[in-house]
């Protein structure tokens, strides 16, 4: 197997991934899935990121869209005018502050890094705007390349696959070799729990997450409160906490060096307990 890498420069802020790291979920929008994470003032947001801050997140993650299954994408104008004043007064604010963007729109990544964001997680992989890899190859900025199949207004409708673990590593190894050549050396993989995918996609990916240390880039889990819990406990995104937990100790098993979350002490606690286990 691969070693995985130890560390990805983030505009000169180092990311070391010998203890995983904790990603906070700040989302700028009044229809997120998860009420708890929407905010629509920045004393709000400072408020929250203090307190994340506080319990020890290694770096947030800001997006101006709702990627909601049913979702529709919103203007390029509006999301820019959500997030760009919020990650600038962010990074003035909090300059040792690791800070990733959320965005399948070329525009609002350069937008974002102009004032201060230092990763670009794109849920679509560029396939929504065809300049997002001539973009990221310009800047030379990490980026989180995660898998989805469909759009989030159609990808849960009808999510098939013949071998979904098979099939998500092949894209990665695809889209992994168009980045290297594009020069492109620092990325993140995200298996995209719960985009284009069943309940059962989801577990059999969490079951096997471990094969995609092959690709020789930290892994990111992002499964907080999403549907996969709640489908099977049948509780809503605000009863789902402990069942992030539980998965997310999951995924530290399975080797994820990021947990994607909207509850940071709480992970960071499964990260240490995760670390005692390991140690024994």
């Amino acid at each position: 197997m691969l070693e995985i890498p130890k560390t990805i420069n983030c505009r000169g802020k180092i990311l070391s991934f010998d203890v995983p790291k904790v990603m906070g979920i700040i989302n700028v929008t009044p229809d997120s899935f998860f009420e708890g994470s929407r905010f629509q003032n920045f004393e709000a947001i400072q408020l929250k990121v203090e307190n994340m801050i506080e319990e020890g997140v290694d770096l947030i993650d800001i997006g101006g869209m709702s990627s909601r299954p049913g979702a529709k994408i919103i203007d390029e104008n509006e999301e820019f005018d959500r997030v760009i004043p919020v990650i600038e007064k962010l990074n003035l604010q909090y300059p040792e502050l690791i800070i990733s963007i959320d965005t399948v729109s070329a525009k609002i990544a350069e937008g974002a890094f102009r004032v201060g964001a230092s990763i670009i997680n794109d849920i679509s992989a560029g396939k929504m705007d065809e300049r997002m890899y001539t973009v990221l190859s310009n800047l030379k900025i990490p980026y989180v390349l995660m898998h989805m199949q469909g759009q989030p207004a159609d990808m849960q409708r009808t999510p098939q696959y013949e071998n979904v673990v098979q099939e998500i590593l092949d894209f990665f190894i695809l889209e992994l070799g168009k980045l290297r050549a594009l020069g492109i050396k620092d990325v993140i993989v995200d298996p995209g729990f719960g985009f284009g995918k069943t309940v059962e996609h989801n577990y059999c990916l969490l079951k096997n997450m471990q094969i995609f240390q092959i690709l020789d880039c930290p892994v990111l889990a992002g499964v907080s409160r999403k549907s996969m819990i709640n489908k099977v406990l049948n509780i809503n995104a605000k009863e789902a906490l402990n069942g992030t937990t539980a998965l997310h100790m999951v995924a530290l098993q399975q080797g994820a060096q990021i947990l994607r979350t909207h509850d940071v002490k709480e992970a960071k606690e499964t990260i240490k307990l995760w670390q005692a286990l390991v140690n024994a």
